[in-house]
């Protein structure tokens, strides 16, 4: 370890609750893994969990941490939900040493009853939590240590030691001092934890992660854009349609902001059983959608956003209207990747979408092919036409650090955590962020000599954010230089008073939400398709699996939906993905099948795509989670006697 590794380490050593704050590349991971050894060593039966919030970063941190350093002398198991050893858990946990886990599996476990997958906090010595600040609010390392949290303040003395890693805590959006010194005690008080930094090897600190040389690549505006003039056209005379009048006034379009003007007014339509307004506000968003595009990239790319929607045809496009940030970008690239040495870079972009589209410019563009760049594209793991599987996210990221690829275009999910070799070049193009994500993305610029740019338009948002999360970032650092200066008494109090108070705050907040959730009968809420508002079911047609499948068990409600494609899925323990289902009337997608034990073929559902009918009007809920009535649980005994009568005589 370096010197100031070993600095960091000290009060964590003798057995305090820490978290280290170290910058990207300052080698958390190697002082998180060394703390382990010694707990290990000087601690016999002693237990450590390591906690991360993404899956994919579970077999990295195991494969290229831990194991390596500990795997001879103990017993080290990783656990993530994509593999069958989740489902006994507390086995798990009984037989290794060291386990390394998504916190949801460790949350599922601590909720879960059954033997063989519960555990108890107790049970582990020493917890380790990665990228630590994320431990707020109704996140899940939150609720982990909100448990924590309980018992400690009930005088349970057997609770782990808690390590904390992160890079920044950041302000909370708190733009003063005393608002930003509030949120790094917040984070330490959810946390139980001291915050420590490198103080007397600061300076060996730096000449170890030194800061990429950073600067704005500023383009003026295009001076014409009758692509983005006509579209707003379009949109103003929709909104003069609607005639909303002047309780909807209307923002710049164009921007996030009116994106989430624009979901409103679709939740509006849908509530005030307004079909017209809610399938207007469908298409503004596609126009909206569009304009992000064109702003962000090629006018091509913006129309292509919009003929994969209404399927129209291709047309002709004049380079005279172009986006000059795409110059700007060429030339910025060029700089660092034709001067015929090696080069490696992250070009980070705002959306999915957008990845696709630059990847698509890159790919042709001769001149950028000419000096040797080997695109990829890298964003987060999910189900659908733009997302990667776990498995394309590995492969793609192993491909980048043997240099068969230079240049990844990616979304947020590679500025935190993701083990990517050092970049000479990293580019933020159209974002606008905070500065938690700004400081993750310049800390991927660790080789020597390394450029952080920032490609926006003369006097556009993204530079005034920037230099704003420049003064974050600095406000940061001197929150947390008042939080380590505080004496022990009066932090210790502070620390107190903030996790009491956030107890009472959990508890009435379940306490709401159990009584919200037996606010209605399920027989009286009526569900209705999003798009086109025919009614289709009854809420005591809803039975939850497992306590995460929500589906209908009416079998008159197949005569609603129509089935398509099969989704991208795997096949799990007692059940596997059907067909992808939509409203049979308007085509709106609202889940998909599932087979359950081989012999049940039940409807899946998402909430998000309903409205719901209720003694006190029309309702939407995001989440199962929200709605205001109790969905009881799916018992395949009673439905298999329903469904096959005869085969029980």
């Amino acid at each position: 370890m370096d010197i100031y590794q070993e600095e960091v380490v000290q009060r964590a050593l003798r057995g305090e609750n820490v978290i280290i704050w170290l910058p990207t590349g300052g080698g958390k991971t190697r002082a998180a893994v060394y703390v382990a050894k010694k707990h290990l060593e000087n601690n016999p039966g002693a237990k450590v969990a390591v906690l991360v919030n993404k899956v994919h970063l579970v077999d990295q941190l195991y494969n290229n941490e831990f194991k390596p350093f500990l795997g001879l002398d103990y017993s080290l198991v990783s656990i993530s939900g994509d593999c069958d050893q989740k489902e006994f858990f507390g086995c798990n946990v009984k037989n290794s040493d060291l386990v390394i886990c998504t916190a949801q599996i460790l949350e599922n476990a601590l909720t879960n009853q059954e033997e063989g997958k519960h555990v108890e906090l107790s049970q582990f010595t020493l917890l380790i939590i990665d990228e630590c600040h994320h431990t707020h609010k109704e996140g899940v390392y939150n609720k982990i240590m909100g448990r924590y949290v309980a018992q400690k303040l009930k005088g349970e003395r057997r609770l782990p030691q808690i390590l904390g890693l992160t890079a920044s805590p950041g302000t909370g959006g708190a733009k003063s001092i005393k608002g930003a010194v509030e949120h790094v005690l917040q984070i330490c008080a959810n946390l139980d934890s001291v915050i420590v930094s490198s103080k007397v090897y600061a300076p060996e600190l730096k000449k170890k992660v030194p800061r990429p040389r950073k600067r704005f690549d500023i383009v003026d505006k295009r001076p014409q854009d009758p692509f983005g003039d006509h579209l707003k056209f379009m949109m103003q005379f929709i909104h003069d349609f609607m005639a909303l009048g002047p309780d909807f006034p209307v923002r710049e379009f164009g921007t996030q902001e009116y994106e989430a003007d624009v979901v409103i007014l679709e939740k509006k339509g849908v509530t005030d059983r307004n079909r017209l307004l809610a399938q207007c506000a469908l298409h503004l968003r596609q126009y909206n959608d569009a304009l992000l595009i064109n702003d962000t990239v090629r006018m091509v790319d913006a129309f292509r956003v919009l003929e994969s929607y209404y399927r129209s045809s291709t047309s002709e496009r004049d380079a005279r209207f172009e986006n000059p940030k795409m110059g700007k970008l060429q030339n910025t690239l060029l700089e660092q990747f034709d001067q015929g040495k090696p080069s490696r870079g992250i070009l980070f972009s705002k959306t999915r979408k957008s990845t696709h589209c630059l990847y698509d410019w890159v790919s042709n563009n001769p001149a950028l092919q000419r000096a040797g760049i080997r695109a990829a594209i890298l964003t987060g793991a999910g189900n659908g036409i733009n997302y990667m599987t776990q498995n394309e996210q590995k492969e793609t990221i192993r491909t980048f650090r043997r240099g068969s690829l230079n240049l990844l275009i990616s979304t947020s999910v590679a500025e935190e955590g993701l083990d990517i070799p050092e970049c000479n070049l990293v580019v933020r193009y159209g974002l606008l962020t905070n500065e938690i994500a700004q400081q993750q993305a310049s800390g991927r610029a660790r080789a020597s000599d390394s450029v952080y740019s920032v490609v926006a338009q003369a006097g556009g948002r993204e530079v005034r954010r920037e230099l704003l999360n420049e003064c974050l970032e600095d406000l940061t650092g001197r929150a947390i230089g008042e939080v380590q200066r505080m004496e022990h008494r009066e932090f210790q109090m502070k620390i107190t008073d903030l996790q009491t108070e956030a107890l009472l705050t959990r508890q009435l907040a379940e306490q709401l939400k159990i009584k919200k959730r037996s606010r209605f009968s399920a027989a009286t809420v009526q569900l209705s398709c999003r798009g086109c508002f025919v009614p289709v079911a009854f809420g005591n047609d809803i039975k939850v699996i497992e306590n995460a499948h929500h589906v209908n068990i009416n079998p008159d409600f197949e005569k609603y939906y129509k089935t398509g494609g099969q989704p991208a899925l795997k096949t799990f323990e007692d059940w596997e993905p059907g067909r992808v289902i939509s409203c049979a009337a308007c085509g709106r997608q609202w889940g998909m099948e599932m087979v359950y034990k081989e012999i049940a073929l039940l409807p899946i559902l998402a909430i998000e795509n309903f409205a719901m009918e209720t003694p006190e009007g029309r309702k939407l809920a995001k989440k199962w989670k929200n709605v205001e009535f109790t969905v009881e649980e799916f018992n395949f005994s009673t439905y298999c006697h329903s469904k096959f009568p005869n085969m029980f005589d």
